[in-house]
């Protein structure tokens, strides 16, 4: 069995984790924050917000397999997919920063905008992530350096999940000044600044390898009917779909949470303990001073406690993630993909729903449950982006096609619509509870808070580990694919020269 050993530079790894952490500033923006920011600050009510996400899915559909088609068939000295980097970094960066600037206009015209610059939003996304996802499947075709560089990636994910859950919050509340759309039009305006520069980055840092048959028969229609015939991608997609429904209406919840069930007495106190209160005295020392330049003190009124709770526990609970991520590759080689992704969302189902069962004012537990998450959950993340290229083999090594980006512009399409899923299932849930973002929560509403944080999204976990149970690919399977297509290559070549 000749099994293709493709290793890749550290430096071109971590070249590529700078793409995924660019897009992330958006992505994990929207996860935990777009509910809030479009009833809080653009005026939109729950249901309103909902429909937004749901809709816009629809216009997924067909903008991210067009992407797909499009990647796979550009072709420059750069390759297929690494020049809609830098070709799309600008015009992402540049609405995004529109999306979350609100321009105080009247409510139906508040509501138009609001429409209009989320789906401009999705769609640049689009342009520029599907192609970046598409280069985990022609960066290598080794196996485990697929691993190894999801692995990477998801490093940079994870920091991009901790600057914009610790900071952005309480970065909204310091420069805003009292004015929080202004606070979230500064705030963001940095992270898009930050993701020209990081997705020129990888453009200089990363190399395409694996191509198609030379040979292969540029069809589009052929592109599609082969991959919706793939199993293993057909199960990765619906499993996808499931995870970021969770992932949107767990973390687009936490917030929600962290503001109207948790004491914020008892928060107070606790973070009072560990210094991130300022003094009674109004004399900062030390380490506080740097906090407070980016709000990350509680002010002396307690009026942004649940601001820097919500940051502080992102703080302590992400690096469990980023150490799930790392034990991925590790477990992955030792029991195979998909039984470490099956039993980490098992675990992740079980943390989820533990926090419903824990008291409000139990801090400490709190603590632990949000570092256990991370740890059930991290191992998964760069399995479903290697995974989706082990697919991508599957269907070269049965049909003789390969449709990298068209593989990759499904999946993508499947996060997204989680998103949009998600975030209308959220508002759905909410509404049906009788939540209002501006009213004190009534007994109704408060179990409606604590569902949707905790029961619900527990739920979706556990049928997207279902779902996986039937994923395909053994690892026996996965090497012997890695093998037949490593010949094919190398007869390409031979009859190219």
């Amino acid at each position: 069995m000749s099994i293709p050993h493709q290793k890749l530079s550290i430096r071109e790894k971590a070249g590529y984790s700078l793409g995924d952490m660019a897009a992330n500033l958006v992505f994990q923006l929207l996860m935990a924050f777009q509910f809030v920011f479009f009833t809080s600050i653009m005026g939109l009510s729950p249901a309103a917000a909902g429909t937004l996400f749901l809709v816009g899915r629809v216009f997924d559909a067909f903008t991210d397999p067009l992407m797909g088609i499009i990647a796979d068939r550009t072709k420059t000295r750069w390759g297929r997919f690494r020049p809609w980097l830098v070709w799309s970094a600008l015009p992402f960066a540049g609405i995004f920063w529109l999306t979350f600037t609100s321009p105080g206009w009247e409510p139906t015209m508040q509501m138009v905008y609001a429409y209009g610059m989320y789906f401009l939003l999705m769609a640049v996304y689009t342009v520029n992530n599907v192609p970046y996802c598409a280069l985990n499947g022609v960066m290598t075709s080794d196996i485990d350096e697929r691993t190894t560089l999801s692995s990477y990636r998801f490093v940079g994910m994870t920091v991009a999940q901790l600057i914009v859950q610790v900071f952005t919050w309480p970065l909204v509340a310091k420069l805003g000044g009292g004015d929080d759309a202004r606070g979230w039009s500064l705030t963001v305006g940095i992270f898009a600044a930050v993701t020209i520069v990081l997705f020129v980055l990888t453009f200089l840092s990363v190399k395409e390898r694996v191509e198609p048959d030379p040979d292969q028969n540029s069809s589009a229609g052929q592109d599609i009917k082969d991959t919706f015939k793939n199993k293993p991608w057909v199960i990765l997609f619906c499993a996808t779909l499931v995870i970021f429904i969770m992932l949107v209406v767990r973390g687009g919840s936490i917030a929600i949470y962290m503001e109207k069930i948790v004491d914020l007495g008892a928060m107070q106190a606790f973070l009072e303990n560990i210094g991130l209160v300022v003094p009674s005295s109004g004399e900062l020392v030390g380490f506080q001073k740097i906090l407070n330049m980016s709000g990350f003190l509680v002010n002396a009124d307690g009026s942004n406690v649940h601001n820097v709770a919500f940051s502080f526990f992102n703080l302590i609970g992400i690096p469990t993630i980023l150490f799930g991520v790392i034990l991925s590759k590790p477990l992955s080689t030792r029991f195979g993909k998909r039984a470490v992704f099956v039993v980490c969302l098992l675990l992740t189902a079980l943390s989820t729903a533990w926090l419903f069962f824990i008291s409000p004012d139990n801090i400490g537990l709190m603590l632990i449950q949000g570092m256990s998450w991370g740890l059930a959950y991290g191992p998964t993340i760069p399995l479903l982006w290697s995974m989706i290229g082990d697919a991508a083999d599957f269907s070269e090594w049965s049909t003789g096609r390969r449709a990298t980006g068209f593989a990759f512009a499904g999946v993508v399409f499947a996060l997204k619509f989680g998103l949009g899923v998600g975030g209308f299932v959220q508002g759905l849930i909410l509404s049906g509870y009788g939540y209002d973002a501006n009213e004190l929560l009534t007994g109704s509403a408060e179990l409606g808070v604590r569902l949707v944080t905790t029961i619900y999204p527990a739920a979706f976990t556990l049928v997207a580990a279902a779902i996986l149970y039937f994923y395909p690919i053994t690892h026996e399977l996965n090497l012997q694919i890695a093998s037949d297509l490593n010949e094919r290559r190398k007869q390409f070549k031979e009859s190219e020269s």
